[in-house]
């Protein structure tokens, strides 16, 4: 059987994306963006916002980087979620934006990536990683980039939310 590049990637992301979804089961939107607490200490590690919500940025950029037009992410997303954004306790519930927005980001840009992954051609994914630096030494092409996105980078930061998940006492996913 002959698969193409984008439906190997496409794959790999929505195992991811399924994966996400067994571990939001059972999460109460009043803990979504709060650290875990161990026997009454905070665990200052990402919590389920700030995974999710970094992670709702990639599937727009899959879109972007294979000539799509993504569905825009909510104001501040960027800023909130980047790479070099720092995951905070939010126990007012005002640092982030609600767990419903921020899951419907992050499905979106899943579901959107997908498609676009399962309709790329592989000539496209074979083009060259727009990024600059190390991430285009690392992944040179948009194919091998993407690939990291949907499953590596996904799955790390999803290794973050089990272990959340774990802390809060909640069973595995």
């Amino acid at each position: 059987m002959t698969r193409s590049l984008g439906n190997v990637i496409a794959d790999s992301l929505q195992l991811s994306a399924n994966y996400a979804e067994r571990l939001l089961a059972g999460v109460a939107p009043e803990r979504f963006a709060r650290f875990a607490t161990v026997g009454g200490t905070a665990v200052e590690s990402n919590h389920p916002a700030f995974v999710l919500g970094h992670l709702a940025l990639y599937g727009p950029r899959i879109v972007a980087h294979l000539g799509g037009t993504p569905s825009p992410l909510p104001a501040g997303f960027e800023a909130a979620f980047s790479k070099d954004a720092r995951c905070t306790d939010d126990p007012s519930g005002t640092l982030y934006p609600p767990m419903e927005t921020v899951v419907a980001a992050f499905r979106t840009g899943c579901r959107e990536a997908i498609d676009a992954l399962r309709a790329a051609p592989d000539a496209l994914l074979d083009a060259p990683n727009p990024a600059e630096g190390r991430m285009r030494e690392l992944f040179p092409t948009l194919g091998s980039v993407h690939c990291f996105y949907a499953g590596g980078h996904m799955m790390s930061h999803l290794g973050q939310f089990s272990a959340w998940r774990r802390m809060e006492g909640m069973k595995p996913a």
